[in-house]
């Protein structure tokens, strides 16, 4: 007589599904509102995370509590306001990040074992909601994808850390890959390429200089070992490669600095103000690093550089869009996780 191993479940209690692998990509995150008490809800989250700011937390948080979330939420939310998507509601970056998770979804619906779906690092969704939603809904697999082309602690880690610290709380945990940096894929190489080059044949005009602008860290991170500075400048050069242009053509710069220390340099504004004040009266600035458009995007850049540039001489300025959820930035993020899917589909 052979033998047979019974399985037996409560009569209450639900089926359970498995069998599928899910995809979550993660982006920074975004407030809720454009109100005060979302942004300072947000700031807090994103100022407490300590991949984020390394000080001693007895130095920096009575400034963070009784200076920063005091007086930035203010400021930060009249920033957004001037960017807010108003036909929905909310940031750019949340309509972006949804459009690519629902369009990645349509790329995998020929496999009904794959489930796509979206979060957030700080604000909503969270990753621990979204693990939990994806392991509910049977995913026996889940690949973590830190929207970063580029990796540094502050972004990527604190990805991966949320991301790990949920399944410390899970019972029946999935199998999780986290993606890693692509900066100098091929493919999305040349999708920032065909980008700028189908952004610029579109002006009847040519800059003289073109500012890549890749969100800063403070050098101290950079000397502890974070590669980012590094992955940035290697993007650049082969950008700048697959292009043909120079050094003095595509530059390489660096933004949104908060705080007394050094950050990463060249800084974004300072060139931008140098290059008018030295002459160059036409210019274009992308964002490299960042996958959808968003605050640092709409309003620093395409906003706050462009006045800075024509009120210290520029005359042109343009800034290149970030690859979005366009054909050939779906392209890169379903060629990455393709990749990393390997022996899982």
């Amino acid at each position: 007589m052979t033998d047979q191993l019974a399985v037996t479940t409560p009569a209450n209690h639900p089926s359970v599904k498995s069998g599928k692998v899910g995809i979550l990509l993660v982006n920074l995150g975004t407030p809720d509102g454009t109100d005060y008490t979302s942004m300072r809800r947000y700031l807090k989250e994103f100022l407490t995370d300590r991949r984020v700011i390394e000080w001693s937390r007895l130095f920096w948080y009575p400034i963070l509590f009784g200076i920063v979330l005091n007086t930035r939420p203010g400021k930060v939310g009249k920033a957004y306001e001037t960017i807010w998507n108003k036909d929905l509601n909310e940031s750019y970056l949340r309509t972006y990040t949804r459009n690519q998770a629902e369009l990645m979804a349509k790329s995998f619906a020929n496999q009904p074992n794959v489930i796509v779906d979206w979060g957030m690092r700080y604000g909503q969704p969270s990753i621990a909601s979204r693990m939990d939603v994806l392991q509910k809904a049977g995913c026996e697999r889940i690949l973590v994808f830190p929207l970063y082309p580029q990796y540094a602690a502050a972004t990527t880690a604190t990805v991966n850390d949320k991301a790990f610290e949920a399944l410390l709380k899970m019972r029946w945990q999935p199998a999780l890959r986290t993606v890693p940096p692509y900066h100098d894929d091929p493919v999305y190489i040349d999708a920032l390429a065909t980008s700028i080059e189908r952004h610029l044949a579109r002006l009847d005009w040519e800059p003289e200089v073109v500012l890549t602008s890749f969100h800063g860290i403070p050098k101290s991170y950079f000397d502890k070992g974070d590669p980012y500075y590094c992955q940035c400048q290697k993007t650049a050069r082969l950008l700048r490669e697959k292009l043909g242009w120079s050094k003095d053509k595509l530059q390489v710069t660096f933004q949104s600095r908060f705080g007394p220390e050094e950050w990463l340099q060249p800084y974004t504004d300072k060139t931008v103000e140098k290059l008018a004040q030295d002459g160059v009266k036409r210019i274009a600035v992308l964002n490299p690093g960042f996958v959808s458009d968003c605050l640092e995007t709409l309003e620093e850049i395409a906003e706050q550089a462009a006045e800075s540039f024509h009120h210290n001489g520029g005359e042109k300025f343009t800034h290149i869009p970030c690859l979005n959820d366009s054909a050939e930035g779906m392209a890169v993020l379903e060629h990455v996780v393709r990749r990393e899917l390997a022996g899982w589909l």
